[in-house]
């Protein structure tokens, strides 16, 4: 993977964070923990983008002609098929 280095100025608070992440042994160095935050934020940035395509999907759909019970049975009637509840 081909890398690029970068310069970074940040106050000595978050230096000091970075730091005690590093000697928390969770991270081998400054870079590591930092790649790490990325990724988590690309990561979160995805789920973002993923739940506002569901929301729109769901608005575009319309008002549901069921109504709560019939729903509630549907989705219990779904987990049971993938396993996720037991049957009564």
């Amino acid at each position: 993977m081909a890398m690029t280095r970068k310069t970074i100025t940040i106050p000595n608070a978050m230096e000091d964070w970075i730091k005690t992440q590093v000697s928390s042994g969770r991270y081998c160095n400054d870079s590591e923990y930092l790649r790490d935050l990325i990724r988590k934020d690309q990561d979160k940035n995805l789920a973002k983008e993923q739940l506002l395509s569901l929301l729109d999907e769901g608005l575009k759909s319309g008002v549901s002609k069921n109504n709560i019970p019939d729903i509630m049975k549907n989705v219990e009637s779904r987990l049971q098929k993938n396993g996720k509840i037991p049957a009564h």
